[in-house]
């Protein structure tokens, strides 16, 4: 599979765990929205682990002027990986539980349309469908040695 394509495919996961998200703060209850925010926490954290591991490196060694792109996204990377790892222990009955996890939404709403209007169409351009099948077959194959914990990732240290 093409990188971009598995790349955008867990965006689109995430996002609809986002909508998901957003209907349970309205109605549904605690444990609910705790499930869904796990769903949230591992497919966030295992995905960060592929685009810190496979793609970012791939990236900025063969992509020509987007070094400051991919480290304004390992940045944004590194935000996130700290929120979760606030909002997995946090009770979902805490008054801060909704507000933290609606931040978390803004800031990867914001990271993944920066990479899918910017960044994704340079490096589609760059490296053709060839490297980019060989990356997404690296990053399908990364994902099983995702670590479970987002402070884990090499952004969550930097």
């Amino acid at each position: 599979m093409d990188g971009i394509v598995l790349l955008k495919e867990d965006h689109k996961k995430v996002k609809g765990l986002f909508r998901d998200f957003e209907k349970a703060k309205k109605s549904g209850s605690g444990a609910d929205k705790r499930k869904l925010v796990d769903q949230i926490c591992t497919e966030l954290v295992t995905h960060s682990f592929i685009e810190e591991t496979v793609f970012y490196p791939a990236v900025r060694g063969e992509v020509d002027g987007v070094a400051s792109e991919v480290l304004e996204s390992v940045e944004e990377h590194h935000v996130v990986a700290w929120l979760l790892s606030e909002i997995e222990g946090l009770d979902p009955a805490d008054e801060t539980f909704d507000a933290k996890v609606t931040v978390l939404i803004e800031n990867v709403t914001h990271h993944v349309d920066e990479e899918e209007s910017d960044l994704f169409p340079e490096v589609r351009k760059a490296l053709g469908r060839k490297r980019l099948t060989e990356l997404g077959e690296q990053m399908a194959e990364a994902k099983a040695k995702a670590p479970a914990d987002p402070l884990a990732l090499s952004s969550a240290r930097k």
